[in-house]
């Protein structure tokens, strides 16, 4: 039979071929020539190798990646899965084989190559896999497990909620499910936005996947096989958001030295082996250095070592003649990922998240264990004597499952109930899942693997030598329905509440579900002007707060009597916006400077890829709607800071309107020269989520990664659309061709009709 490849006007690929895997190896086989660059440092990442091509900037994350053992991981995932489900097993090696086949003509067509010197080299059957955890690792913000700590030990437990607030550290979405009973076909629609840090290439690929057994049109995540989170069947479709749930734990772990290797010591009271080795991290232009890799039965150590908090940190530069072998108790030789590393302040423009996911813990007595020398010190803190390192635990470690077993009855789905069933399958990240079909099924739940653990586990970093923190199974994850035949989620508290311990505000949830309520029917064609909607709620108590000064200078009364009566809209062309940004800007810095706070400005010596989450004024930023409100702040004058604020901007006003500032900061693996992004429109609490970083940058490092409408009535009405474009080669026809319907709001059409598109290749293959 054929194996066909398509083109619609963007670009985008369809493929028909005679099976699932057939098909698996024909969209391996147009990832690799569209995005050959992109799936190839994304695979060094995952194995902790791509500072090898571009350099000490990327070593950091080489590091951390390499000591979290993600291509282990990846490697004994796979391993269970060819064991436990070798269908789905079998179709991703099919998509490899297709990525092997492809890349050395999308190596090609990529200039990067050429740049770097990279020569791409063959796939191992789990680097989809890999490419996923590499992906996903950071989304359920352990990191933030650090911060919480510094705020108890230096301002106590309570200030935990007073600082918790959504920042941009983590993935979060917009997605509404609107019943049929809402809408002018009398079927469902489904419509959203996936917020992640926007990259070039896009992290969506638009693709349409079609064989005797399915035809399924949505979002693949390049790298890895079949459509995981927004996807039309055509009688079915679905669609997800990050729930924010906490699965992820790190322990605080005490590791000494003997003759035979490290031991860490256990919640039992006894002194355990540690399995530990060496590797040798290539840097291009630098000699190589070695890293020292220590797992405890926790799991992998991402911080620290033996020699105490600092001895992870400063990577020993010291060249490497020959690579050290292993102790005698080191299991195969593991793995590595890369990202580029970052300071808070190029974290706010770059890849590396500024801090993670927020929201308002609910604090129960566990969480007044202190740490180290502060408020709140008690015995699970740890005050205790000697040095310590952190290791992290999480589920695919634990489980040896990435929940690659839901992706093809995804594929296969009929109705609601098939992809019900396939998301019991799920493992991370958590998500929020809605789904509708064409016979009125609708569907809103989570899905994800959350372990069942003590709450301090979820709230902070916990003693491993301290009994109570062992994982003890997984939650059930819940269900919720819709109220008024509307479902909205917006990473706000909502069914996933029992399984995290900070949510996003719940301004952007409120605002769509407001729009939504204002007529009772909607058609796919009126959503676009839901995704685009910038109202910033948060900006209240910051307003309410101007309003109550006085005796302000003539420049920045005026000035607050423009505010005052600004309609709170962060549209692109608003001088009143990036007025408001301005004298936000000036408190963030002013309360980040605050003796108060102090002791939170400088962090301990984690490992720089840590560091982000920990960065004082984009914490401040993200939770200054709390500080504002709070009853008390530390014996802050927040009117003062409030007048002082306003009165530098009037001083120094910005010269024009809020995108002059506000401009896409896209993430490129291989920065090439100066080139001027777009401004934009929105800021992060508005539905049109582009995630400035208050306090550091007005630039937008993060927003919407892709926008989608799905019609249940008629497929070929289903809109979507991407940051760039389809093709990942910079210069090619279709590399940013939809960055103008990105900019002004607009989707493309869904194709359907095959006689529309342009046959670009043919492959005759065996039956």
């Amino acid at each position: 039979m054929t194996t066909e490849t398509y083109r619609d006007a963007w670009g985008i690929p369809h493929l028909r071929a005679r099976d699932a895997d057939a098909l698996a190896r024909a969209q391996g086989r147009v990832t690799a020539l569209d995005r050959a660059w992109q799936i190839e440092v994304e695979r060094h990442r995952f194995q902790g190798t791509s500072a090898s091509f571009l350099g000490a900037d990327a070593l950091a994350w080489d590091v951390f990646a390499r000591r979290a053992r993600l291509e282990d991981t990846a490697r004994r995932c796979f391993i269970a899965l060819e064991r436990q489900d070798p269908e789905t097993a079998a179709w991703v090696r099919a998509y490899v084989d297709g990525v092997n086949e492809g890349l050395a003509d999308g190596a090609r067509r990529a200039p990067e190559f050429a740049r770097t010197g990279l020569d791409p080299a063959p796939w191992q059957p789990w680097a989809p896999l890999g490419i996923w955890l590499g992906t996903h690792i950071l989304f359920a913000g352990f990191p933030a497990k650090l911060w919480r700590e510094q705020v108890i030990r230096h301002l106590g437990s309570e200030a935990v909620a007073l600082f918790a607030t959504d920042g941009p550290g983590t993935a979060g979405s917009n997605g509404w499910l609107i019943s049929g009973d809402r809408t002018v076909t009398g079927h469902a629609l489904l419509a959203g936005d996936p917020h992640r840090f926007i990259e070039d290439p896009g992290v969506y690929q638009q693709i349409r996947l079609s064989c005797p057994e399915f035809d399924v049109i949505g979002l693949a995540v390049p790298g890895v096989p079949g459509i995981a989170h927004f996807g039309h069947t055509g009688t079915a479709a679905w669609s997800i958001t990050n729930a924010m749930a906490d699965y992820q734990d790190v322990y605080r772990e005490r590791l000494r030295r003997t003759g035979a290797g490290v031991e860490a010591l256990g919640p039992d009271g006894h002194w355990h082996r540690a399995r530990r080795h060496t590797e040798k991290v290539e840097i291009a232009g630098e000699d190589p250095i070695e890293i020292e890799l220590i797992e405890t039965e926790r799991g992998p150590v991402i911080a620290g070592g033996p020699e105490g908090l600092e001895s992870g940190v400063a990577v020993d530069r010291t060249p490497v003649l020959a690579p050290q072998a292993a102790d005698s108790c080191t299991s195969a030789p593991p793995d590595a990922v890369d990202r580029t590393p970052a300071s808070a302040s190029q974290a706010a423009v770059g890849r590396i998240p500024v801090h993670g996911p927020q929201g308002s813990p609910a604090l129960g007595d566990e969480s007044r264990t202190g740490g180290a020398g502060g408020k709140g010190d008690d015995a699970e803190g740890g005050a205790e004597a000697g040095p310590t390192a952190l290791t992290l635990r999480y589920p695919p470690r634990v489980t040896e499952d990435l929940g690659f077993s839901t992706l093809l009855p995804l594929l296969r789905a009929r109705r609601v109930e098939d992809i019900d069933a396939a998301f019991d399958s799920w493992a991370e990240p958590v998500n929020v899942v809605q789904a509708a079909d064409t016979e009125g099924g609708l569907l809103h739940r989570v899905a994800g693997r959350v372990p069942q653990r003590a709450q301090s586990n979820r709230l902070r970093m916990v003693p491993a030598w301290r009994p109570g923190h062992a994982w003890h199974g997984s939650h059930d994850t819940p269900y919720a329905g819709l109220a008024d035949g509307i479902a909205v989620m917006a990473n706000q508290r909502g069914p996933a509440a029992p399984l995290g311990i900070e949510f996003a505000p719940p301004h952007r949830a409120d605002r769509i579900h407001a729009l939504l309520q204002e007529r009772r029917t909607w058609s796919a064609a009126d959503l676009p002007a839901i995704h685009t909607d910038t109202f910033l709620a948060s900006a209240a108590p910051l307003l309410d707060h101007l309003a109550a000064l006085d005796d302000l200078t003539p420049g920045a009364a005026r000035l607050r009597d423009r505010l005052l009566s600004w309609n709170r809209r962060m549209d692109a062309d608003s001088t009143e916006a990036a007025a408001y940004a301005a004298v936000r800007t000036a408190l963030v810095r002013r309360l980040a400077a605050h003796p108060a706070f102090a002791a939170l400005a400088e962090p301990p010596a984690y490992p720089e890829v840590l560091l982000p989450w920990l960065a004082l004024a984009p914490r401040i930023g993200y939770a200054l709607e709390h500080l504002l409100r709070a009853e008390e702040l530390y014996g802050i004058d927040r009117a003062a800071e409030v007048r002082a604020a306003v009165e530098e901007a009037a001083a120094a006003p910005p010269a024009g309107t809020w995108a002059d500032t506000h401009r896409l900061a896209a993430w490129k693996a291989l920065p090439g020269g100066p080139y001027e992004e777009p401004g934009l429109a929105g800021d992060h609490d508005c539905v049109l989520c582009t995630s400035a970083v208050p306090g550091l940058t007005d630039r937008a490092a993060r927003g919407p990664a892709a926008r989608y409408v799905w019609d249940l009535a008629r497929r070929e009405n289903s809109r979507w659309v991407v940051p760039f474009g389809a093709d990942g080669v910079p210069g090619a026809p279709h590399h940013r061709d939809q960055l103008p319907l990105w900019l002004g709001g607009e989707l493309a059409p869904v194709v359907t009709d095959w006689t529309l598109l342009t046959l670009e290749h043919t492959e005759e293959t065996d039956d």
